[in-house]
């Protein structure tokens, strides 16, 4: 069975990417994989600071996340898009975890073994889809697999029914190709 790790890109309470990041855990466990979804909020990092580093070491929030990583064969990030780009939050988690070289003195890399999917939201009509350009390139940069397939939620603060799932059919369905191909290639 696939395990997929899914976090949303943004803490704040009722985010177009929590939803999305829900609404891709249904998907993915109706399709048979065992998913863990986590909020970052429960992880807070410093901003990255190789000063920091250098004085107080990685922070153990990061070797936790960096944990979860490695023990999923997959990861779906449900991102929002800010200016265009990746939400500090993403981009600060990811530069710290890509700091982790080894873990009790054994080499660790935590995301080398990943395939990984993208996800974006935002209210606008491109549906955060500009910042998965650079998300990607940063997932890259972490020696993962990414998929091709990808799932941009246009209109966000109105794409999502009370239950959590997406009121366009051609988003859920775009949604569902996204989480079976993510499957397939784990």
């Amino acid at each position: 069975m696939a395990s997929v790790l899914v976090f949303a890109g943004s803490n704040r309470k009722n985010a177009y990417s929590g939803q999305l990041a829900t609404a891709a855990v249904q998907e993915l466990t109706r399709q048979g994989a065992e998913v863990t979804q986590i909020s970052l909020k429960d992880y807070p990092l410093p901003i990255m600071d190789q000063d920091l580093e250098a004085e107080e070491g990685i922070p153990e929030n990061a070797y936790k996340l960096a944990r979860l990583f490695a023990a999923h064969q997959g990861l779906l990030i449900a991102s929002p898009e800010y200016n265009s780009s990746i939400p500090p939050l993403v981009k600060n988690t990811l530069d710290w975890i890509s700091r982790i070289q080894e873990d009790g003195g054994k080499p660790f890399q935590p995301t080398s073994h990943l395939t990984v999917a993208l996800c974006s939201s935002s209210p606008g009509g491109f549906g955060g889809m500009r910042g998965l350009y650079h998300l990607r390139s940063v997932m890259m940069m972490l020696n993962t697999q990414i998929i091709s397939e990808q799932c941009s939620v246009a209109h966000a603060h109105q794409a999502f029914n009370e239950d959590g799932a997406l009121r366009d059919e051609r988003t859920a369905q775009t949604l569902a190709r996204v989480c079976r191909s993510l499957i397939s290639k784990i």
